[in-house]
Parts: structure tokens; sequence; C-alpha cells
């Protein structure tokens, strides 16, 4: 979502890898500037390491895993109270019946927090770059997960979830985009397919750990302090940059902090980004454009919300699994909480699956088409793979379906929502790229 960088860059520019520009340079003057203009700050050379296009493989790999992990924990705080979610309600309101739609609502509350941070973050980070952001969020995200092991009630709980879900959604929407800034198009596939395991594996990580809590007999409270544990080592190491790739790496900002710093020591207010065209947005106005946008691109194109419909489509069809998996394995195949909390693996091993498919299949497929059809590599080569996910899911839903209606082995159940896993995984690795390069594109 946040992957509009490219979008202010001069039409008359090539698109090449210098102009993906670095941060706080500190070397000479005149090779920070372009020999066309010298008033136009681009980086010193096309191998400079500061390019986070050139960064050393480990920084790259250490700062993917990082986003990684958080894109894991996040998702994992929408499905964890699942099966806390009657005692929680009985706990809190010990005078009210038991509502089964309070019960749900205490879940899903947060899914209406994921939707609603990215309409905020994602221009956020267009105006101040996307480190500052991870920070907050994710030091939001611990402070709120607290104030939900220690809500008093549950309207408050609710609130909680709510305002948790907003700050867990950050990584979700920024790290695509921080991945685009680091890795070259060419092998874009395999990064996205590693990250993006994050989301899909997450939902069904989290009431397998639910599960084991509530059977163990503990405080429900302890679901959410478990969050905040496991949150806070990854708070301290994105909030001190403990890992060297934690740094900001979208090349508009950091070439703005380079252009304002050498307007400083030179005093030439001449000085701008090669990136400024000098009709920029700024401040707010650029955040408020940042977020009407993707809802106009939304409705006026119709790749855009046709591919934005199915993956909607497919992530509806993991949570309406997760809200059958108690009956169909705790009901009917009679098994205990925490026996059929574990009933998502079969999700989270599909998922693996998917992303191993993805990381073999998309990158080679690419370059292929761009050998066979001549040119350099486009994004939409990545769709086809789409083919594949979009049999998948069906076979997997009917699968599961049918096992359940007919009550086969409870494995038999568990691996139908395997092939769910993997037509997940693919749907939502394939069109990211073409997405992504229509939204760098647009100037709606």
């Amino acid at each position: 979502m946040a992957d509009a960088e490219k979008s202010s860059k001069p039409s008359g520019e090539k698109p090449t890898p210098g102009n993906q520009v670095v941060g706080p340079d500190l070397s000479d003057i005149e090779h920070s500037s372009t020999a066309d203009n010298p008033n136009l700050i681009t980086f010193s050379s096309p191998t400079d390491p500061l390019n986070p296009l050139n960064w050393p493989p480990s920084k790259k790999l250490s700062a993917i895993l990082i986003i990684t992990l958080t894109t894991l924990l996040s998702p994992i705080g929408s499905t964890i109270s699942a099966a806390a979610g009657p005692t929680i309600t009985s706990s809190l309101s010990p005078s009210s019946p038991p509502s089964e739609t309070l019960t749900t609502l205490i879940t899903t509350i947060y899914l209406l927090g994921y939707t609603s941070g990215p309409l905020a973050i994602a221009p956020l980070s267009e105006l101040y770059g996307r480190s500052i952001l991870y920070k907050i969020c994710i030091s939001l995200f611990l402070l709120f997960n607290i104030a939900c092991a220690l809500a008093p009630s549950v309207s408050s709980l609710i609130a909680f979830r709510f305002l948790a879900g907003i700050a867990g959604s950050c990584p979700v929407t920024l790290g695509t985009a921080s991945i685009a800034d680091m890795v070259v198009k060419e092998k874009r596939g395999g990064a996205m397919a590693g990250y993006i395991i994050g989301a899909v594996l997450g939902p069904a990580l989290g009431p397998v750990a639910g599960g084991y809590l509530v059977e163990q007999g503990v405080s429900w409270r302890w679901v959410f302090w478990v969050m905040a544990i496991a949150t806070g080592p990854l708070a301290v190491v994105i909030v001190l940059e403990l890992v060297p790739g934690m740094a900001e790496s979208y090349a508009v900002v950091l070439l703005r902090w380079k252009t304002e710093r050498l307007r400083r020591e030179t005093g030439n207010g001449e000085l701008r980004s090669v990136m400024e065209t000098g009709r920029e947005r700024r401040g707010w106005d650029l955040v408020g454009f940042a977020m009407v946008r993707p809802v106009k691109m939304l409705l006026g194109l119709p790749i855009v919300g046709l591919l934005s419909l199915y993956a909607a489509v497919v992530y509806s069809y993991l949570y309406l699994c997760f809200t059958t998996f108690g009956t169909v394995f705790g009901s009917q195949y009679g098994l205990g909480t925490g026996a059929a909390g574990l009933a998502p693996l079969g999700i989270g091993v599909g998922s693996v699956a998917g992303v191993v498919f993805c990381g073999l299949v998309s990158d080679r497929l690419s370059a292929y088409l761009a050998r066979k059809y001549g040119g350099d590599v486009k994004p939409e080569y990545r769709l086809p793979v789409m083919v594949i996910g979009g049999v998948c899911v069906p076979v997997g839903l009917f699968w599961y379906g049918w096992t359940a209606e007919y009550k086969l082995h409870w494995m038999l159940a568990i691996v139908g929502t395997g092939f769910l896993g993997v037509g997940m995984v693919i749907t939502y690795v394939s069109p990211d790229p073409p997405l992504s390069s229509l939204l760098s594109a647009s100037s709606i």
C-alpha cells in the first residue's frame, strides 16, 4: 500500500537503480549531484553502499527477517483470543448472560483496526519514512496488549483490541514496500514469498497458542500477557535499531535528508532532490492525497478492484474456517480444546508449502517470460502463478467441507485446509508486484 515512492520521479528520467536514492550521504558534493544539473542531488555512485538496493545481503536479510517476525506476530494477535472468548465475557460480565456476538466481537474488532490503520500509516510513511512508523507502531502494539491484559471491562477490552489492531497493521502495510526498497525486482518474488508467510501463518498459530492456554486453565489475561512478552524483544530491537537493516530504507525520505543536510552545509538554497519536481504535495496535503488515492484506484481501475476483491474473499475464507474449527473438531470429532486448537496447523503447513512454491517458481517464470517475449521483466509476468492458487482454494474448501459433512477421519479435513493455505499464499504473493507498479505509476 505504501509503495508509491517512485511516483515522484521526474518523468524524463530512466528508471535505473541509480534513481532509487539513498539517505544521508557524507560523500563530496560534486559526487552528490548530477552532471546536467549540479543543484540536483542524488547518490554518490551507482554502487553507493548507502543505497538500500546496494546494502550487503546480510543487512537486507536481517531487515526482512525482523519485518517478517513482526508480520507474523501481528496477525497472531487477531486470533489468539478466539479460544478464550467465552471465558473473557463470563469473567468481565458475570451478571449478564453469555453473548455470542460479544464474544465474537472481542476477536473480530481487531480486524477492524487492522483495516483502518493502513489508511493513516501508508501516507504517513511517504511523509516521514518507514523506520519511524515501525518504531512507533511496535511500541503502541506492546502497550495496547498490556492494556488488554489489564482491561477492567468488556468495553475497554474491545477498545484496546481495536487500537492494538491499528498498531499491528504497520508491518502488513509497509512490509512489501520495505522489501521493494531493498530488493531488485528480478529477485523480489522470493523475498516477498518469505515475508508473506508471516501474514498467512500468523492467524493459524493464534488459535493454537490460545487454545493451549485455555486448556491449561490459566487466566484469560495471560493470552494478552503472552502477546506482550513476545512483542517486547522485537520492540527493543526495532526501536533501538539493534539490527542494521531497520534503518530508514525509503529512497525519497533518505534523499530529502541528504538534500537538507547539504543545504545547511553549503548555504545553497537551490539544491533539491532528484525525486522532487517542485510540484509535490507537502505536509498534510500529501497525507490526504495518499489516503484518497487508493480508494480512487480501487474504484477506478478494474484490475486493482478485481484483484483486491479476490484477495479479500480468499482471506475471508481463512477466518470462515477458524469459526468452524471449534464445532467441527470439538463437537463433531470430540477433540479437546487444546487438540482442536491445533487444527489451524493444516493451513499453516499449506502456507509454508505455498511459500516454497512461489519462491521456486515466481522468479523463474518471470525471467522465462522476459526471455520469451523480449524486454525487461514485467510485474504482470508473475500473475500466471495465480492460476494454481485459483485451483487450490476451491479444492481445499470442497475437500474440507465434504470430509467434515460425511464425518470422515479428522486428518482428511485438515489436509483439505492445507490446500486452502497453499492457495492463499499464492493469491497474496502473485498480484503484489503488478499492484505495486500500478500504485507507483499512478498520479490520480
